[in-house]
C-alpha cells in the first residue's frame, strides 16, 4: 500500500517537474523525455530492491553511477543538471519507500519547492553567461570589458580571456553580465556570441 502510494507521489511529482516547470521555462523536448525516463526507471529499480538489505546501497550506488554518466555530458547547462538530479532523487526517494511515509513525502516537496524557486525567473532575473568571439585580439582587460558591454548591451562582472589569437586578431572570451545594465547597446554584426559550453568534468 505504502509503494503505491509512493508511487502516486512520484508520478504527480515528477509531472510536475517536467511540465509545469520545466518545459514551461525551458521548451527542451529531449529532455523532457530524458527526466520522466530516468525517475520512472530509477523509481522501478529502487522500489524493487527496496525490501532486500543491499537496497539502500545499491539504490545509492545506481545514483551515482547515472549522476557520472550525465555529468560527462557537454550538451548540459548547470540547470539543466540540477533538473537531472532532482528527477533522480524524486525516484530514488519514492522507490526506497522511506519510514515513516511523511518523511518521503516532505522531502520530495522540499526538492520541488527549491527547483521551483531558484529556477524562477524573479531570481536574479538579468545574469547570463556566454561564450563570445571579438573581432578584434584584445589584450587589455578595461578595453575588453568596454568592448564586451557594448556588445552585450549589459554590465560585464567577469571576463575571462580563453583565446587570444593575434594572427587572425580574434579574442574568445568567457563572459558572466547581467543583461540590461548601464552600458549602451551596439551592433554585434562584427562579433559572434556563442552559445554557453558547459563542461562538468
Amino acid at each position: 500500500m505504502n509503494l503505491l502510494i509512493m508511487g502516486a507521489v512520484d508520478l504527480a511529482a515528477i509531472v510536475f517537474l517536467t511540465f509545469g516547470l520545466y518545459l514551461r521555462r525551458h521548451r527542451r523536448r529531449d529532455l523532457a523525455v530524458s527526466y520522466l525516463g530516468i525517475n520512472i526507471g530509477v523509481f522501478g529499480v529502487a522500489a524493487t530492491l527496496s525490501g532486500s538489505s543491499i537496497g539502500i546501497g545499491v539504490g545509492m550506488g545506481l545514483f551515482g553511477v547515472l549522476s557520472i554518466i550525465r555529468l560527462r555530458s557537454n550538451e548540459l547547462e548547470q540547470h539543466e543538471i540540477a533538473y537531472y538530479f532532482s528527477a533522480l532523487a524524486v525516484g530514488l526517494i519514492a522507490g526506497l519507500v522511506p519510514t515513516p511515509l511523511w518523511l518521503g513525502i516532505t522531502l520530495i516537496a522540499l526538492i520541488l519547492t527549491v527547483i521551483a524557486v531558484a529556477d524562477h525567473s524573479r531570481i536574479l532575473p538579468r545574469y547570463r553567461h556566454q561564450e563570445v568571439v571579438l573581432d578584434r585580439a584584445i589584450a587589455d582587460e578595461a578595453e575588453l570589458t568596454r568592448s564586451l558591454e557594448a556588445v552585450l548591451g549589459g554590465r560585464v562582472h567577469s571576463a575571462i580571456v580563453q583565446q587570444l589569437d593575434l594572427v587572425n586578431d580574434k579574442t574568445l572570451v568567457k563572459v558572466r553580465f547581467s543583461a540590461g545594465g548601464d552600458a549602451p547597446a551596439r551592433s554585434a554584426a562584427n562579433h559572434e556570441v556563442l552559445e554557453p559550453a558547459v563542461s562538468a568534468r
